[in-house]
């Protein structure tokens, strides 16, 4: 599947007329393979970035910036671990209220952090007519199966509570939605 991936990304690059430099690519796999979402000529964004590791634990912005000076990059052998990163989706659309399940999550062999980027009290939206997610979960380990332990530290253990909060102008007088209507006028 990895050499599959790559044929795939190096095709697009080519396509697009991508030659140096980094290339941004998305793919999603099905059962008749890899296929790209999204590509652009720049680097991995946000916390993604932490999953990539190279020879003396070199970063991959340190590396960027090594080419783009015109400097030795030196052997670009990645670490010999797999890594990688899972963004949190958000099921659905209300306001997060919390997050349940983060200490077992993080208890699962293989994972390194778990990050909830989305505030909490504040209206979250999935995609496709949101634009974010609700956080990251990276992780680490010999191989690329033992990393697919992060969707498992999902699946099991985040929980998040999310609500949906009407604010209506015929809020009973003094009640919990009647202090919303009035904060948010």
């Amino acid at each position: 599947m990895q050499a599959q991936i790559a044929e795939v990304t190096a095709q697009a690059a080519a396509a697009l007329g991508l030659r140096v430099g980094p290339v941004h690519a998305e793919l999603r796999i099905d059962a008749d393979g890899p296929w790209m979402v999204e590509m652009a000529g720049r680097s991995i964004g946000g916390y993604c970035s932490q999953t990539l590791r190279f020879d003396l634990d070199r970063s991959l912005e340190e590396l960027i910036l090594r080419q783009a000076a015109g400097l030795d990059l030196g052997p670009l052998n990645p670490t010999s671990q797999a890594n990688g990163v899972m963004m949190i989706p958000i099921p659905k659309a209300g306001f997060l209220r919390h997050v349940s399940g983060l200490a077992a999550a993080r208890a699962v062999p293989g994972i390194d952090e778990i990050i909830i980027s989305a505030p909490l009290h504040n209206p979250i939206v999935p995609l496709p007519e949101g634009a974010s997610y609700l956080g990251f979960i990276f992780a680490r380990g010999p191989d690329p199966a033992f990393v697919e332990g992060a969707r498992a530290a999902h699946a099991r253990a985040c929980t998040l509570t999310s609500r949906t909060v009407c604010l209506s102008p015929r809020a009973r007088p003094g009640s919990r939605a009647d202090g919303l209507v009035r904060r948010w006028r």
